[in-house]
């Protein structure tokens, strides 16, 4: 039997990168898996990769910074699952400038994606989770989060963020058989890292003791340890995955 067989697990921003490799990983151990994110061609060609290899999943349309359509896309998931066993909230964006010319849009949207969405999704996952007494919420945070970033005061500010509130929820839920965790990727091969100038990324690989750029599959694989039954006895905790970078 796989480790996951039976479960059902929404994945936001699960259209490319970590979160395509999370939903991968995930149906890979027997889970359902909805992808959730705002780019419909994106999400059903990860659907349509994560079915032919052999798992289960499905695509659905979600804004995780809009309250309706977070809790539309938690419905259409009871009506067709009748349950969630895991929400990983992944769905992050990046607005970077130096403080001082930083705009209120810059700020604020990075805030309603990486810190409001981690909010609402979690809130309305909560419902059903605590129905059934029993549940997993992993959510994405980021080494920049823990030590600052020039240039990412918005988004260090929205991943520091994640780690109180996960911790918070973690403490409200565990009772009732829930845990919550957060997971730090350090420097890892995405769309946001291959934009790196080389200087950037020669200075990276420098602070790295492990001496590479991370995979978007290592991180994945945390994910799956926090949501599997290996992982019951672990809450509000930050793992990083990030070769050591942040020791």
């Amino acid at each position: 039997m796989a480790l996951l067989e039976g479960r059902v697990s929404l994945v936001t921003g699960a259209s490319r990168g970590i979160g395509r490799a999370i939903a991968t990983a995930l149906a890979a151990e027997g889970a359902h898996v909805v992808l959730g994110g705002r780019d419909a061609a994106r999400l059903a060609e990860a659907v349509e990769a994560i079915r032919g290899a052999g798992g289960s999943a499905e695509a659905l349309s979600l804004d995780v910074a809009d309250r309706a359509s977070v809790e539309g896309a938690v419905g259409s998931v009871l009506l067709s699952r009748g349950r969630i066993d895991h929400l990983v909230n992944n769905a992050g964006i990046t607005r970077d400038n130096l403080l001082l010319r930083m705009k209120d849009e810059e700020w604020q949207q990075v805030m309603a994606t990486n810190l409001t969405g981690v909010f609402l999704c979690t809130q309305a996952a909560l419902k059903p989770m605590l129905k059934q007494r029993s549940g997993r919420i992993v959510s994405i945070t980021s080494v920049v989060g823990l030590g600052g970033n020039a240039g990412q005061a918005n988004y260090a500010a929205s991943k520091a963020g994640i780690v109180g509130f996960t911790r918070s929820v973690a403490r409200e839920v565990a009772s009732r058989g829930i845990t919550a965790n957060a997971v730090a990727p350090g420097f890892v091969e995405t769309d946001m890292t291959a934009a790196m100038t080389p200087k950037a990324r020669e200075a990276v690989l420098a602070a790295i003791p492990m001496g590479r750029v991370g995979r978007a599959e290592d991180v994945a694989a945390a994910v799956v340890f926090l949501v599997s039954d290996a992982a019951a006895y672990v809450t509000g905790q930050v793992l990083a995955v990030d070769g050591g970078f942040h020791m």
